[in-house]
């Protein structure tokens, strides 16, 4: 059961047809012809991956994944989040799926021609025994190991774990119960292939992905450890690019590639540290794209130390059996001194018999994680913040639940594709800051300046 899907075509002013390279491939022979493979039978039928509503797709998808339950061997996304948004789409929508299950009738509110035939043939008779299982399992007051419960037979999760994925690491485990491996297995882009994960099986935090120097030809940028975040519109000359028989273990470097469709030292933007070889290949594990930073004064806060620092954070939670469901931010500089303003949508899992019961969230809770995040900061944001006092005290705003889902509709409905989505670990667009702002619920400062030696 893998979930995928299509994004509308655009035009460019000439008329040529434009579209993102998952929906091509999707679109393609390739792909259409994969039902000759058994390593790629799915249970979503074509007609639901290419339906341009993502509603209506997800809901066909997830409905031919309950039919095929006991069937099911994989499951997976392209990316962690558009699994986690299909669970979070099926604690909505499961009372509908299981109404359709019972009397063999799709839902009215789907409407795509495609997806109504497709799945009216699926849904050949009426099926009351599935639909009680299904909704004995969705009723549950806790959804703790609903996908294990859901797809017993599945022996693991295939997504993109790393980098800001990483985020949903706990949750997956959550909804899998740590019984299901998290598998990553490529490394690539939209501008080419790059390489492969040799071992995947291994812990998400500990993927290396292997490049294939058939795919395209590397060329690498050295970086210093604390120039992940340097000008990504520097011009680099020839002299300054490593080739891939030349990096070094432990270091740096951003990924520059030339392709055989035309792109010639085309910089990728990913910042990559060398850890091992395979043979005499240099594997890499990905640390966080270039262009994603906050900064109010000397500060440099690059994506790899947000989300380190957020992750320290978010253990605080653990203890009252809640989860951090996502996160983004952003420099506020509305006032003197500017500051960090780190938004949180939090979820409280509902105990289960064996968790013990606990207390909600309370301000105490969400002050020390605001002071928590800046401990875990650099050296020169905590001088900032204690010394010279040109950074403010970092804020933690919690939004409602289903914010980041909205602000996903917002972005999807400006351009971006659900194949490939991944939330801003650094929000720019004033749409979305404004979208971020009108949910929240509440406000936390941390309490004291962080812990800062000259």
């Amino acid at each position: 059961m893998f979930l995928y899907f299509v994004k509308a075509e655009m035009s460019t002013p000439c008329g040529l047809p434009a579209r993102t390279v998952l929906t091509s491939y999707y679109k393609s022979k390739h792909f259409k012809g994969r039902s000759h493979d058994r390593y790629n039978d799915q249970t979503s039928p074509d007609e639901a991956i290419l339906c341009d509503d993502s509603n209506q797709s997800m809901y066909c998808q997830l409905l031919a994944g309950l039919i095929h339950r006991q069937q099911v061997l994989r499951l997976g996304a392209v990316f962690a989040s558009a699994l986690l948004r299909a669970i979070s789409f099926l604690e909505r929508n499961w009372v509908s799926l299981c109404e359709d299950i019972r009397t063999g009738k799709l839902n009215s509110m789907i409407t795509d021609p495609g997806c109504q035939l497709a799945m009216s043939s699926m849904l050949k008779s009426a099926d009351p025994r599935l639909a009680d299982e299904i909704q004995n399992i969705c009723s549950r007051r806790s959804w703790k190991g609903i996908v294990c419960n859901l797809w017993p037979k599945a022996k693991y999760i295939e997504a993109v774990v790393t980098g800001s994925m990483s985020q949903y690491i706990p949750a997956l485990e959550y909804y899998s119960m740590e019984k299901l491996p998290l598998v990553c297995t490529m490394y690539a882009s939209s501008e080419c292939y790059f390489g492969v994960n040799l071992k995947p099986l291994c812990d998400p935090e500990n993927v290396s992905f292997t490049l294939l120097p058939n795919m395209c030809y590397y060329e690498f940028i050295p970086l210093g450890k604390n120039e992940t975040y340097a000008n990504e519109d520097e011009e680099i000359s020839s002299n300054k690019l490593v080739e891939l028989v030349h990096v070094k273990l432990g270091c740096y470097y951003e990924l520059v590639v030339t392709t055989y469709s035309g792109l010639n030292r085309y910089r990728i933007g990913d910042v990559l540290q060398v850890t091992g070889f395979h043979n005499q290949a240099p594997q890499f594990r990905f640390i966080c794209r270039r262009n994603v930073i906050l900064s109010i004064d000397n500060d440099k806060t690059n994506e790899e130390d947000l989300h380190k620092s957020v992750m320290a954070a978010k253990r605080l939670l653990e203890p009252y059996n809640a989860l951090l469901v996502e996160y983004t931010s952003y420099a506020d500089t509305s006032s003197m001194p500017g500051h960090y303003v780190i938004y949180w949508e939090i979820k409280h899992c509902t105990p289960t018999v064996l968790d013990k019961v606990t207390t909600p969230v309370g301000p105490k809770v969400l002050q020390d994680c605001c002071i928590a995040i800046e401990e875990d900061l650099d050296y020169i944001y905590r001088r900032c913040r204690t010394n010279d006092k040109s950074i403010g005290p970092l804020e933690i705003r919690v939004v409602k639940t289903g914010t980041f889902e909205l602000l996903m509709d917002l972005f999807i409905k400006e351009g971006a594709s659900i194949n490939q989505y991944k939330t801003p670990r650094c929000i720019k667009s004033d749409a979305a800051l404004k979208l971020l702002k009108s949910n929240v619920i509440a406000c936390f400062f941390s309490p004291r300046d962080p812990t800062w030696i000259p």
